[in-house]
């Protein structure tokens, strides 16, 4: 059984990547129940996607959508203050993805104190336990390496691929991506792959 919780707020693409993942799971044959938690996802508010698979093969049974906390086995975030808002849920030995690009809540601008997602990079890093693992993704350099930031969600699908802890591989995100994506953003987004490995490689 694999766990993997994907966050962001609203616009980022979130609840689309969940998508692309849990067709590249059913794809392989796996059992995938997925869920969504949105808030005010309109206003930039918070969006949690859930996706849980299993090998139907080896006998896993997915009984339930929603992951319960430090049982994720994969975090895939769009943003450094959603990725410190779910780590409880990160596994004693999982993996974080995160972007470091921070984007400003409203509420920053109310505040004394200024949001800086450096800060909140290395809270998150104190706060990991030995055995888990923080990766942290230049959205803003894959970005202009990509042409575009409307394919930061496959940028980090792709990131979040190459840590090997999805049996997804790299030809079957293409695979999903061609399927889940919007025919006239295929190209753009299969490209984004390409870069993104190519730059990480």
């Amino acid at each position: 059984m694999i766990n993997v919780l994907l966050t962001g707020v609203g616009g980022q693409g979130t609840v689309l990547a969940a998508k692309v993942l849990a067709q590249a799971a059913q794809n392989k044959g796996w059992q995938v129940r997925t869920a969504e938690t949105i808030g005010m996802a309109q206003r930039g508010g918070s969006v949690v996607s859930h996706v849980r698979m299993g090998d139907a093969s080896a006998g896993e049974q997915v009984n339930a959508p929603l992951l319960t906390r430090g049982t994720a086995d994969l975090v895939i975030a769009f943003e450094p203050a959603e990725a410190a808002r779910v780590l409880p849920y990160l596994a004693p030995d999982g993996v974080l993805v995160t972007a470091t690009t921070a984007v400003q809540p409203v509420t920053a601008a109310l505040s004394k104190e200024p949001y800086r997602a450096q800060d909140v990079l290395a809270g998150i890093e104190g706060a990991l336990q030995s055995n888990q693992k923080l990766v942290r993704v230049d959205d803003e350099a894959l970005a202009q390496l990509v042409g575009t930031r409307k394919a930061l969600n496959t940028v980090l699908l792709t990131c979040a691929v190459m840590q090997n802890r999805v049996p997804i591989t790299l030809d079957e995100l293409k695979e999903a991506v061609a399927a889940c994506v919007k025919p006239r953003f295929v190209d753009m987004n299969l490209q984004a792959v390409e870069a993104t490995v190519k730059a990480l490689g």
